[in-house]
């Protein structure tokens, strides 16, 4: 098992973005909205979306970090490969580490159950 973060595991192009926005599936909570649809590659890929609403940069940096390191150690646990844009909401920003993990953690949950 691989714990890296390369280049091939993200979804960088913005017509990828509104395509899995446009067709994919959702689930949110109070911090994280999350698109989603089975990926088309033999690897899960992950987008990130932190608008400036959100927070100043330094914040945004912050909470794109987190997720990208939650994905990376917790991508294993999806039953299939996935396609996920992760949208974060204000709340975030504010945040402990601690709390965006564990909300994370429950986002997560969401997509692996809804496909059962």
């Amino acid at each position: 098992m691989r714990f890296s973060f390369k280049k091939e595991d993200r979804i960088l192009k913005r017509s990828q973005f509104l395509e899995l926005t446009r067709s994919g599936r959702k689930a949110q909570n109070d911090c994280f909205i999350a698109f989603f649809r089975p990926g088309q590659l033999d690897h899960s890929r992950l987008g990130i979306t932190v608008t400036r609403k959100v927070a100043k940069a330094a914040r945004r940096n912050r909470v794109k970090r987190l997720i990208r390191e939650y994905f990376r150690l917790n991508r294993r646990h999806f039953n299939q490969n996935w396609d996920l844009n992760i949208v974060a909401k204000k709340k975030a920003a504010d945040l402990s580490a601690e709390k965006v993990l564990s909300s994370l953690q429950d986002l997560f949950e969401q997509i692996v159950n809804s496909v059962d």
